[in-house]
């Protein structure tokens, strides 16, 4: 008895025609996967992060978030229980209230301060340091039943080391703007 072959031959041109297709197929659609699978991880870390920033000059009022955010002042010194080389710092913005919504124009609110090396410094407690009469920080002031038309003061208090004192910028970073933020000129001296 002998064996009869039913598979129909291959054609081996054929068989390259078709593997180089689907390695090109790959090469093409492998890319595009990933840029589709990561696309809502890339806006959402773009939204989440202060990248962009719009300098603003000492003195000028902004819009930003629904609001005209001005710097109105920003001092430091040795205070409380710092540890050496650290230094107290207060900033404070005037803002006039446009869009009184402030939960949905100021969420994700961050005061924060920039040098001239790119560090970043957040809000910190310092005991013995306050803000001063009136003032409120982000959260105080989303929550604080603003107006539009009402002008109120927001600030926060940050340690910074002594080396990055004389370049260090406020900064404001607000959820509806980002990854835009608004980094501010020190006042003049």
């Amino acid at each position: 008895m002998s064996a009869v072959s039913t598979e129909p031959a291959v054609d081996p041109q054929a068989e390259r025609k078709w593997r180089r297709g689907g390695l090109l197929a790959l090469a093409i659609l492998l890319p595009l996967t990933l840029a589709e699978t990561s696309y809502d991880s890339v806006r959402e870390w773009l939204h989440g992060e202060d990248l962009i920033a719009r300098d603003v000059e000492f003195g000028q009022s902004v819009p930003f978030g629904g609001s005209g955010w001005k710097l109105a002042d920003l001092r430091g010194g040795k205070a409380g229980r710092l540890p050496d080389h650290a230094f107290a710092v207060i900033a404070t913005f005037t803002v006039t209230i446009g869009d009184p919504d402030l939960r949905k124009q100021w969420l994700g609110c961050k005061l924060m301060l920039t040098d001239a090396a790119g560090r970043r410094w957040l809000p910190d407690f310092i005991s013995g340091v306050s803000l001063p009469e009136g003032a409120m920080n982000c959260a105080q002031a989303i929550f604080s039943g603003a107006r539009k038309g009402d002008v109120i003061t927001v600030g926060d208090t940050f340690i910074v080391p002594e080396d990055a004192v004389k370049t260090i910028r406020p900064a404001v970073g607000l959820g509806s703007e980002r990854p835009w933020y608004l980094r501010f000129q020190r006042p003049p001296k």
